[in-house]
């Protein structure tokens, strides 16, 4: 029976139990609204154990007093600077669960700077923050640069250098300038190190035929388990409170429900708690499952699983994990893997796929785009049809290879309605920046790229500097 029409340095890996789990999968999720559909961020909230986290060193690089005739000069106090930065930083770290080690003394003089570089080559942190706050002080800035071994390195920048200082670590690999006014900007660069460190300290299930393997250069792991475990699980999970729960939330946020009917929901409910348990059984931070075809799709799940900040990679794509999980990191927000299917005569692009998120601003956001209840390519389940904004940015993104990013940027320009189109249930046309072909930017793997993410919002030098950091090549997807 159908319902009524009108109605998410340290090489050891991450031990993870029930209280542990959504912090290390996801920085933001703690701070996700506490209604119904988030009952699981109230179970797994608890920070990880304080050994399960990236280190990042602090030094500033300035004269005990600063001088009268110099950037930023004598009308600065860059003592009271230097606690505002320090205090950013700290409040950054506590978000997202970094291990901060500031040195407060600033150095200046040749023998403390050494002697800086000497503590830090024998315990090297996983990233270093360096602020430079002295216009003759780039010098120092250099000589840490060139001298701190394989340590990924922000240099931040406060209105303290012209353009020619400004050239310093530009060809150096693993260091990126923030030059910026923006003392808020401290919680970026922070965010570009942790990414770093949680890459190489990720594990996501892959049920499917797979092998295990790490990536190599990115060191995540792929743990995998059959298909058939995860339906033996289904058979146990049963229709709890819990369950019909979740299944009532998606039945009355709706939009609209088109095919599914009730038992299709519950069962669509019970494929997110037979998710959960698969990871923290098999201590994973997300999931990939080789779901093509199901009769029983995990879409609706995914969903939930990536509004809340968890890996959900469709038909078993470790590249679009990959991409998921360096989002989420990144940018605190969830990305939409899709099919991309260039429309020749508007000269756009569609990316269409069976699972979209909702919480497209942020995990921490209280925006849901809206979505409608609809079925599979099986005509079974439930698939949503998730409603991006039109006229929005958005950026497309995808890990082409362990030292490869393709990326672009555009604009929501519709959602496409179904029928009278048949493709997968969200589907949307984007204006892509740049493009001089549509047909022309979409073919194999290797070259621009299958099952990219479009993420809301204009990420474009987030993904470069983090590029820069990594020493990933990152080249436009358009030609």
């Amino acid at each position: 029976m159908r319902q009524s029409k009108t109605r998410p340095r340290n090489r050891c890996r991450l031990t993870l139990n029930r209280r542990r789990f959504i912090t290390a999968a996801g920085a933001a999720v703690a701070a996700v609204q506490m209604d119904v559909l988030d009952f699981a961020s109230r179970v797994f909230a608890a920070k990880p154990k304080p050994a399960s986290k990236p280190t990042v060193g602090v030094v500033y690089l300035r004269p005990p007093k600063p001088r009268i005739i110099s950037w930023p000069g004598g009308n600065c106090d860059t003592d009271a600077q230097q606690a505002l930065f320090t205090k950013t930083l700290r409040q950054a770290a506590e978000k997202l669960d970094v291990r901060l080690n500031v040195c407060e003394k600033p150095l200046w003089t040749n023998e403390e700077i050494g002697g800086y570089l000497d503590r830090i080559r024998k315990d090297p942190p996983d990233g270093l923050i360096v602020g430079a706050m002295c216009l003759h002080g780039w010098g120092h800035v250099r000589r840490v640069v060139a001298k701190r071994g394989d340590v990924p390195t922000v240099i931040y920048s406060n209105l303290s250098g012209f353009t020619s200082h400004l050239q310093c670590g530009r060809d150096v690999p693993k260091t990126f300038l923030g030059a910026t006014q923006d003392v808020g900007w401290l919680e970026q660069a922070l965010r570009l190190l942790s990414a770093l460190w949680r890459m190489r300290h990720t594990r996501i299930l892959d049920v499917s035929g797979h092998k295990d393997g790490t990536v190599e250069g990115l060191g995540t792991e792929f743990h995998c388990i059959p298909k058939q475990r995860f339906h033996e699980e289904f058979e146990k999970a049963k229709e709890t409170d819990q369950v019909r729960a979740i299944a009532d939330f998606y039945e009355k946020t709706a939009k609209k429900i088109v095919e599914p009917t009730k038992q299709d929901i519950l069962n669509a409910a019970r494929n997110y708690v037979v998710c959960r348990r698969l990871m923290e059984a098999e201590n994973c931070h997300g999931i990939t499952i080789d779901c093509l075809g199901w009769k029983n799709p995990v879409c609706l799940a995914f969903l939930k699983l990536r509004d809340e900040g968890i890996v959900a990679a469709c038909e078993a794509d470790r590249w679009a994990a990959l991409s998921s999980r360096l989002t989420h990191l990144l940018c605190g927000r969830p990305g939409f893997q899709q099919d991309p299917s260039p429309n020749t005569v508007n000269n756009t692009l569609i990316g269409a796929h069976c699972t979209s998120p909702t919480k497209l601003e942020g995990f921490d956001k209280p925006y849901r785009a809206p979505f409608v209840l609809r079925d599979y390519h099986t005509q079974t389940g439930v698939a949503p049809q998730v409603l991006w904004p039109v006229g929005r940015d958005v950026t497309v993104m995808e890990f082409a290879g362990p030292d490869r990013i393709i990326l672009g940027t555009g604009r929501v320009r519709a959602n496409i309605p179904q029928p009278p189109s048949g493709c997968c249930r969200t589907a949307v046309e984007m204006e892509l920046d740049g493009v001089t072909d549509s047909l022309g930017r979409v073919d194999a793997r290797n070259t621009k790229g299958f099952h990219q993410l479009f993420i809301l919002g204009n990420l474009r030098r987030t993904f470069q500097a983090y590029g820069r950091l990594a020493g990933i090549k990152v080249e436009p997807i358009c030609t």
